[in-house]
Parts: structure tokens; sequence; C-alpha cells
């Protein structure tokens, strides 16, 4: 235990320092010497957590969303009275909250991401695969509480990547957003996250299908 929690410590110290040169200096550090004699570590020290700078930047982006999905869900209304739309919408909130006080190392390491960046995470890798499983995980209770509709397999195999998309057009638009305290950005998370819902859900083009293909099957 007391191993674990020296070992998060010095995570907490590498990230720490990482984002204050990020941000006084405009770039990253240039070389992991540099950089681990600053941290006065070892440079096998420093290997022994981070194999890379691209893995310091890749692991805070994956911090702040599991953070935002561990506050989210530490409330007892989300477990107890929330739809998996407002668990989601819950989860988006908290993470936009959690970039705002990390705004201007987000939007220094956001500006080196190649477009598009839902295609090609690069720093977001990580972030992308737990929030892959988080979304999978929602998608699943959505569907046995029928706030999701089951669709054929080329269709609702999409439903994560959907949710991912809506990810990254969220953090897109509030790089952009110049609003006061960002509320076009609170906007933007309401209307589409309930679009995105509103199509998973079912709908009217669902019984037309259904009972098209029932005619289909019984002429």
């Amino acid at each position: 235990m007391y191993a674990q929690t020296n070992n998060m410590e010095k995570i907490e110290k590498i990230r720490k320092a990482f984002v204050e040169y990020v941000l006084e200096n405009g770039q990253t550090p240039p070389s992991f010497f540099a950089f681990a004699k600053k941290l006065k570590m070892t440079e096998a020290d420093l290997y022994e957590f981070y194999g890379s700078f691209e893995a310091i930047e890749g692991d805070l982006w994956l911090s702040f969303f599991e953070q935002a999905k561990a506050t989210a869900e530490a409330e007892e209304v989300y477990q107890t009275k929330y739809s998996v739309r407002e668990k989601f919408l819950a989860v988006m909130y908290t993470w936009v909250e959690i970039l705002k006080a990390n705004r201007s190392f987000v939007v220094f390491s956001h500006s080196k991401l190649k477009p598009p960046v839902a295609r090609n995470p690069q720093a977001l890798g990580d972030f992308k695969r737990v929030f892959t499983v988080f979304a999978q995980d929602l998608l699943y209770e959505g569907r046995e509480s029928r706030e999701v509709q089951p669709r054929p397999a080329f269709i609702s195999g999409r439903y994560s990547d959907a949710l991912w998309m809506q990810a990254v057009y969220v953090l897109e638009f509030w790089i952009k957003d110049r609003s006061r305290g960002f509320e076009m950005t609170d906007s933007a998370i309401e209307k589409s996250v309930n679009t995105a819902f509103d199509l998973l859900a079912p709908s009217a083009l669902d019984s037309i299908l259904d009972f098209a293909k029932f005619v289909y099957q019984n002429r």
C-alpha cells in the first residue's frame, strides 16, 4: 500500500512538473535527461513511470476524464435517479469543468493534434479507450432500460463511436468558445447530447421498419 501511494505521489509530481514546464516555456522539455534533473530524479527513475513526453501528455488527458467520471458517479442522484442520457450529460458537464481548470495546458496539447482528432487521437488514445468502455457500459444499461433501441449490428455497433464523436465535438467547441464563462459550451453539450440520445432511442422509424419487416415476412 505504501509503495502504491508513493508511486502515485511521484506520478502526480511528474504530471505537475510537466504541465508547469509546458506553460512556462510553450513547449515540451528538451530531453528526458533535462526533465529528470529538474525533478531531482535519475532518467532511469523517470522511465519507470513514463516512456516518453507523449505518454505523460496522454496520461493527463486520461486523468481529466477519469476524474470527471469518478466525480459524477459519486453523486447519489447519478446512481439512483439518472437516466443514461442524464448520466452522459453529467459526465460531459463535469469533464468540461475539469478542462476549464486546465485550459492553458489543454489548448496547448490540443494544438498539436492532427485533424481529424476523432480518427487520429494520438495523445487522446488512452482517454478514448477508457471513454469507449464507459460509453459501452452506458449503452448496455440503456438497452436494458429500453432507452437505447437495439438495431442491426452494423448500426448499433457504431453507437459508442457516435458518443466518442460527441465528446470530440464538445472538446472542439469548447476550445473555440469565447463566450463568458463558456456558457455556449454548456448549450452545445445539452443540444448535441440530447440529439444523439434522441437518435439512439426508439422512434417512429423503428416501428415503421418493424411493420415493414412483418408485412414482408407474412406476404
